[in-house]
């Protein structure tokens, strides 16, 4: 029973100390989700189909009431009255009202047509919003492997902390035997107090990369979070796979739809009507009673002249075209000249990590001597510290090249739209 309850102190103690893990993908992920930015995709979309349904109703009757009392100075009358004349002038005050029907029967698929420009404007602007958060992913690269070069020079200042503790002991075993000079120690203490000071400087700048991170994916990042080290692989190859270039060829489709709807902007409209109506007077205006009427009809109406309007708006928007097709090459140009910059700078780096590696072994090789030298006396420990120090560099460098590679690698791909 009590190894039992052992084993459960081991299991329970486990969960509570272990570190919380995060990836890239997942800060990818919920970057692009938790972005208020991204609420908007489903508003245009709520916008886009009341839009529609909107657009709809104009196939529908239309239904018009009116209601009307006046009062004239004067009404018309004949010019000479007869006598014992049966008809009398109209009242000068008169009623009547109205209710009346019309319905579009051809109108030359105008309505079809602004229901696609409609639906082509909210593929541009939700694949807009599309590009707007893929470009959030440069900036939690920023933010991401920062946090990475702050946990490895973390990891290397415990190593450099632990390696000063193993040499004190033996410096203060030296002081004690008459081997190494008095306060040799103290040096090597003062070195470990300032590595604390770094302990504090980077816990203070973990927050602030933590706050700033969690606002721009919208999640709590816990601070004892680990931040994995991601494999990234990278295809230097020229091939653009950005999601602007989506765009450009949806804002294309736009202004082809733009054009359909404008080729029916003069088409003619047919409506059919019917009104019925009770008044005083009438359609008869000598008749000068209450009365019911009605007519009903067909009418067309019909822009036959516009000065030019439809055809200028044409060749703006065949201008638009242009514009979009130099974006288009211009967003090209910039994005090929990017991607052989950060290959260069991916080739560049790989060349200083073969260069650390052997530096790391060599100043290994030295400090190996100096710390044989401290034991025996020969070296001071300012000299230790020297040899160490330069070491902690150079692995230092290769953490931060092998860092500066990935993150290189990443902004390589996000660039190239893989």
């Amino acid at each position: 029973m009590k190894n039992i309850n052992m084993l459960l102190f081991i299991l329970l103690s486990i969960s509570v100390f272990s570190q919380e893990k995060l990836t890239l993908e997942r800060c990818y992920t919920m970057v692009q989700k938790n972005y208020p930015l991204a609420k908007k995709t489903a508003l245009l979309t709520q916008q886009n189909k009341l839009d529609l349904e909107v657009l709809k109703t104009e196939k529908y009757p239309k239904l018009d009431l009116l209601v009307q009392a006046t009062y004239q100075s004067d009404v018309p009358q004949a010019p000479v009255l007869l006598p014992d004349s049966p008809f009398e002038p109209p009242n000068l005050d008169q009623y009547k009202s109205n209710f009346s029907i019309s319905q579009l029967i051809y109108a030359g698929r105008k309505i079809n047509a602004t229901s696609e420009v409609k639906l082509a404007e909210l593929k541009t602007q939700q694949k807009q919003i599309e590009v707007s958060l893929y470009q959030l992913k440069t900036r939690v690269n920023k933010l991401y492997f920062s946090m990475l070069f702050l946990q490895e020079e973390h990891e290397l200042l415990m190593a450099k902390k632990q390696q000063l503790k193993s040499q004190l002991k033996e410096v203060k075993s030296g002081i004690k035997h008459g081997i190494i000079l008095p306060a040799s120690d103290v040096i090597l203490e003062v070195e470990i107090l300032k590595i604390e000071q770094q302990f504090t400087e980077i816990y203070v700048k973990k927050l602030n990369i933590i706050e700033t991170l969690s606002t721009l994916i919208g999640s709590v990042i816990e601070t004892n979070t680990n931040f994995e080290n991601p494999s990234i692989s990278t295809n230097l190859s020229a091939k653009i796979l950005r999601p602007e270039l989506d765009l450009f060829q949806l804002q294309i489709a736009q202004i082809e739809t733009s054009e359909m709807l404008l080729s029916k902007k003069n088409t003619p409209k047919i409506i059919g009507f019917a009104t019925g109506g009770f008044g005083n007077p009438g359609l008869n205006l000598l008749e000068n009673e209450f009365t019911g009427y009605y007519w009903v009809g067909v009418k067309l109406n019909w822009n036959i002249f516009d000065w030019n309007a439809t055809k200028k708006e044409r060749k703006s928007l065949l201008i638009n075209k242009d514009i979009v097709a130099n974006n288009t090459e211009i967003f090209n140009l910039n994005t090929t000249i990017a991607l052989n910059q950060q290959a260069a700078e991916i080739h560049k780096i790989g060349s200083f990590i073969r260069s650390d590696e052997t530096i790391i072994e060599l100043r290994k090789r030295i400090l190996k001597v100096s710390e044989s030298q401290l034991k025996n006396g020969v070296i001071t420990s300012s000299a230790y510290i020297t040899e160490l120090t330069n070491l902690y560099e150079a692995e230092s460098n290769l953490n931060t090249h092998k860092i500066q590679l990935l993150l290189a690698k990443a902004n390589y791909n996000i660039t190239q739209g893989n």
